[in-house]
This record gives structure tokens, C-alpha cells and sequence, in this order.
């Protein structure tokens, strides 16, 4: 529900302590930009976003990144340092009558001066992102939207223009964990009053198993904190439950998801077997479909390998028919076989680069018609029409070159590379057309 019944959240008096009973990522988030940790590209001194809000003069802002990077952290931050009124909803809960109600609000209150807060604002509609519009552009409310996806495809672009757009990054672990010691020693808002102790290198191996996200950071503290005797200290044997329980930050048909298949793609293509193992164990940890990953495997054997290695196709489709009968886990050994074998052969694009050439002169040049040698001789008409007359039989040849022409007009289309067994194709190709332009028939 939105905050829109506490105008003075943020006003002139100081914040009262956060309530024992929330979170601790809640209870300790930062209560000024200053406090703030991480993301140094977006606060440091003389930066955009510092200098908008010093000035109060920003319009709509829109937060992107990994969950716990601090999006609403900065909102809160903003609104508290322009002494704004501060209204907060949730794209998923909200709709389009909750909406109207908010900024109806804000319009019958100019001098509040409202930031409204949309959390996981790339899951309203765009009908829904409409809305907004008006009272953007009036000035009524001014909007900071955060969202974990990439607002260029979830954010309609008439919002999308009238915005500001930063991109957060997950937290280094020196970050995490340097808040992490405040959450242990801050006795009004952190867990200091209970008087754990916990050396740097803990910390930090809490923040690691974290992936740069804070907010799990602080709340798995706060469980393995609530586990122990007061004053006792947190060890590396309370991180070892929460180690084996962690959880890889992968959305199926979310940015991670994307991402991750990208950098697979990218690895196998490059030669980096260690850099594709990494990112396949990544995707199948997340719980990524096998089957999507050895269609991506079948892909890459045609456009990235091809006739350098004519093996891999065949391979990788074995592959993807195990992934259907064997399942998981014992797929992942076949997954990890098609991976390192695509990532270690030979590479060559030559197939996809043909292809495209094939389609450029479709398109760009007149379509040729079929040779008459080369037209179907079936029936009578055709035969009277001279279909198939002048036809060499390419057996009846040494090497199967007949000095034929298949082409009406000749086209350069595939050019073959010099990795692997593509190689002895330049070579064949070569020594075929010495032969035919010996055997070309009399024109």
C-alpha cells in the first residue's frame, strides 16, 4: 500500500529509530546519500546525481540494477535531503485506481513537493506507465522509479525520455562488509546492543556469498546473529549453513538470465573453455532448463564452429537429445562434454557469413532465374519448353566437376576460412574450379 497517509515521513524533524520489528537491511538503511556505500560511478563529488539533488532541482529519476544494490535506499535518501513528501507503492500490488488515487493526492498538494516511488516499476503495463505522464510533466509528483530489469525494453520510451537513468552495480565485497560492521555495532538501529564481534575476513566472506547484494548481506547476518548467545562472536562455522543454502541470483527470462547465456555464448565462440564452464555451472546451479542450453550448443555448432569442425553439429544435437532422456543432474556431464568440445574446436562463421550474402544479393540484386539445364524435365510441356537440355551428369566426370554453371550469373558467395578441416575445403575448392574452367561447355 502506498505511504501516501504519512506526509511528514521525511520532513524537518530528525527520523525517528526504525521499529525493533523490521528487517535489518530496513532498520539500517542509509538516512542520507552520505551514508551511502558503494556505487561510487553515481555519488562521488561533482557527479550527476549529487549535484541534481543539492540543488533539488531533478525531475523523474529511474534506478537500475541487481536486487540490494541500494535503489530504494537512494529514494528514501533523496527524499529525506529535499524534504520531500515521499510516497512509495509497488508495481506489483498497485493498480490503476490505487494509481489515480496517489497522484490525485499530489495534485490537490503542489507544495508538498511529492517523490513518488514506484518499486519494480517495469511491471506496470503501459497503460499503467500512461498514467504517470500528465502528472510528470505538470510537476505534481516526481517520480523515482527502480527497477531490476532493463528499463530500454520493460519502460515505455515517452517515460523513458522525461527521465534520468542510473545504473547501479552490484557492491563490491569491501562495500558489504564495511556495512555489515556498522549493522554490528550500531546499537539503535544494528544488532550492537547484543554485542557480537566478527573479524574483517568473516565479514567479507559473507559479503562474497552475497553477490554484491546488501540487503541479503545484512538480513543473513541478522538470522545468523539471532542464532547465537548474545556476545558471542560470529564465526566462519556460522557462515558454513548459510554457505551451503546460497542461492545464485538467476531469473529465468529475466537480465541475469539474458546475460549469463550471453557470456556463455560468447565464451564458447572465443575459445575459453573455463570461462563457458563457469557460466554453464552458473546457469544450471540457477536451475536454468538443459535443454535451452543445448539449444544454444546447436546454434553455436553451425553459426561459430561449422564446417571447421563438421563433427560438432552432430555432436551437440546427440547432446540435446540426451538432455531429453537422461534429465538432471547426469545431464549436466552431457552439457559440460557438448560445452568444452564447441569451446576447443576449431571456429569458423563461413556458413553464416554466406548465408548473408545469399540473402544480400536476394534482396539487392535481380533474382536469377533457374538455368534451363538445371529445370525439372517431368512431363511433356516441360520437355517442349527445353527443361533439362544441355544438363551434365556430374558423375560421368572426374571429381564430379562438369564445367557446368549453376548460376546464370556467377556469385562469390562462401568464402572459405583456414581453421581446421575448413582448410582442405579452400584447398578441394581451389583445385574444382582449375577443373572447371577447363571442362566449361561451349556457349
Amino acid at each position: 500500500m502506498p505511504t501516501s497517509d504519512q506526509p511528514d515521513l521525511f520532513g524537518d524533524a530528525a527520523p525517528a529509530a526504525a521499529p525493533a520489528a523490521q528487517p535489518l537491511a530496513a532498520r539500517m538503511r542509509p538516512r542520507s546519500l552520505a551514508e551511502v556505500v558503494g556505487q561510487e560511478h553515481l555519488l562521488q563529488p561533482g557527479s550527476l546525481l549529487p549535484r541534481l539533488v543539492a540543488q533539488n532541482r531533478f525531475g523523474s529519476l529511474i534506478f537500475y540494477g541487481p536486487p540490494g544494490t541500494g535503489k530504494t535506499s537512494l529514494a528514501e535518501a533523496i527524499a529525506r535531503e529535499t524534504k520531500s513528501r515521499f510516497v512509495r507503492i509497488n508495481a506489483v500490488m498497485s493498480g490503476v485506481a490505487e494509481l489515480r488515487d496517489v497522484l490525485a493526492a499530489a495534485r490537490r498538494r503542489p507544495e508538498a513537493a511529492t517523490i513518488l516511488f514506484i518499486d519494480e516499476l517495469h511491471r506496470f503495463n503501459k497503460a499503467q506507465q500512461d498514467l504517470l505522464l500528465p502528472d510528470v510533466e505538470e510537476g505534481f509528483v516526481r517520480l523515482i522509479g527502480a527497477t531490476t530489469h532493463n528499463p530500454g525494453f520493460y519502460v515505455n520510451p515517452p517515460l523513458l525520455s522525461r527521465s534520468h537513468l542510473f545504473r547501479l552495480e552490484p557492491l563490491a565485497p569491501a562495500a558489504v562488509a564495511t556495512v555489515l560492521r556498522r549493522a554490528l555495532t550500531d546499537v539503535e538501529r544494528g544488532l550492537g546492543a547484543r554485542r557480537h564481534g566478527a573479524e574483517d575476513r568473516v565479514l567479507t566472506a559473507l559479503a562474497v556469498l552475497c553477490d554484491g547484494d546488501l540487503r541479503r548481506a545484512l538480513n543473513a547476518l541478522e538470522v545468523i546473529a539471532f542464532g547465537l548467545p548474545e556476545g558471542a562472536p560470529v564465526t566462519e562455522q556460522e557462515l558454513e549453513v548459510f554457505a551451503r543454502e546460497r542461492r545464485i541470483r538467476y531469473d529465468a527470462d529475466e537480465d541475469e538470465h539474458y546475460d549469463t547465456i550471453s557470456a556463455f555464448i560468447k565464451s564458447c565462440r572465443g575459445s575459453d573453455p573455463d570461462a563457458a564452464m563457469y557460466w554453464l555451472a552458473k546457469m544450471l546451479a540457477g536451475g536454468e532448463d538443459p535443454r535451452f542450453i543445448a539449444r544454444r550448443l546447436v546454434i553455436l555448432a553451425s553459426e561459430d564452429v561449422g564446417l571447421a569442425d563438421p563433427l560438432a553439429l552432430p555432436l551437440v544435437v546427440a547432446a540435446h537429445q540426451a538432455c531429453e532422456f537422461v534429465g538432471l543432474p547426469e545431464a549436466e556431464l552431457t552439457l559440460a562434454h557438448a560445452t568444452l568440445y564447441i569451446a576447443c574446436a576449431p571456429k569458423s562463421n563461413s556458413a553464416t557469413l554466406a548465408l548473408g550474402e545469399a540473402h544480400r544479393a536476394l534482396k539487392e540484386l535481380p533474382v536469377q532465374p533457374v538455368p534451363l539445364a538445371l529445370r525439372d524435365k517431368s512431363g511433356a510441356a516441360s520437355k517442349q519448353a527445353g527443361h533439362g537440355k544441355g544438363y551434365r551428369y556430374s558423375h560421368d566426370y572426374p571429381e564430379n566437376i562438369s564445367g557446368q554453371d549453376y548460376l546464370e550469373k556467377s556469385l562469390p558467395l562462401y568464402t572459405p576460412k583456414t581453421a581446421g578441416h575448413e582448410a582442405k575445403i579452400a584447398e578441394r575448392l581451389a583445385r574444382w574450379r582449375e577443373l572447371k574452367a577447363g571442362l566449361r561447355p561451349a556457349r
